[in-house]
């Protein structure tokens, strides 16, 4: 499956107090790639006439498979924010310790605090974007491996429901094809359901009350951008 079908949002970025790390660029969608479809699976021929759109990017996330992988995926994540924001925290101890106490050093003690500083917040600043890298590649692993068996449902659809030709709406405009589309012409509910249907993947349980939430066409999981947040966010 090409990678460039998605464009994934980071759920996961670490974002630390006072260390400004920037998220990567999102691969865009290539409208030119074709969805992936099951071996064996009759590829439809598009000789409908209706125009539709999907966000794939929404679909992924707001299935009940993509939901529960995010989340597992945010959890296990946790004890690395964790790391990090312990690193940090001790760097602005050392940079408290030099404002406060600096001038009271001499020469050589001052140099020693200043290079630890930044042996610290270089190594941390690493830490940061093996961290962000290695969050980036986990998810993408999720939502391709979802994309591989929701596509040939797409394709379904459309062939079953007269459509000619499909539109990813996953990238905006200006960075995407589409101005503006009606919610008429969506088909990302829909798509959801089914796929949710033949998943078998429940649907996951609220955090609160424990009671199962209903699957949403169009919406996704929260960004967990620190460590107490820990759950991915749509677009």
């Amino acid at each position: 499956m090409n990678s460039k079908l998605l464009r994934i949002l980071a759920i996961a970025i670490f974002v630390i107090p006072g260390l400004a790390v920037a998220q990567a660029a999102p691969a865009s969608a290539s409208p030119s790639d074709p969805l992936p479809t099951a071996p064996g699976t009759a590829v439809a021929t598009g000789t409908g006439t209706k125009v539709g759109t999907i966000s794939v990017e929404q679909a992924i996330f707001a299935s009940n498979e993509g939901q529960r992988d995010f989340e597992a995926l945010s959890k296990k994540l946790e004890p690395k924010q964790t790391e990090l924001k312990g690193q940090n925290d001790e760097i602005e101890s050392l940079k408290k310790q030099l404002s406060t106490q600096g001038d009271k050093l001499n020469d050589d003690a001052r140099s020693n605090l200043v290079k630890q500083i930044e042996d610290k917040q270089k190594k941390l600043e690493r830490s940061v974007q093996d961290a962000r890298d290695d969050a980036q590649n986990q998810q993408n692993e999720i939502a391709q491996r979802i994309l591989q068996k929701m596509g040939p449902v797409i394709v379904k659809y459309a062939g079953d429901n007269g459509f000619g030709l499909i539109i990813d709406t996953s990238n905006p405009w200006p960075n995407g094809p589409v101005l503006w589309a009606g919610t008429s012409v969506d088909i990302t509910k829909p798509v959801v359901e089914i796929y949710n249907t033949q998943s078998g993947v429940p649907a996951p349980a609220h955090p609160a009350t424990g009671a199962a939430t209903k699957p949403a066409g169009t919406g996704a999981p929260k960004s967990a951008t620190t460590p107490a947040a820990s759950k991915p966010q749509p677009k």
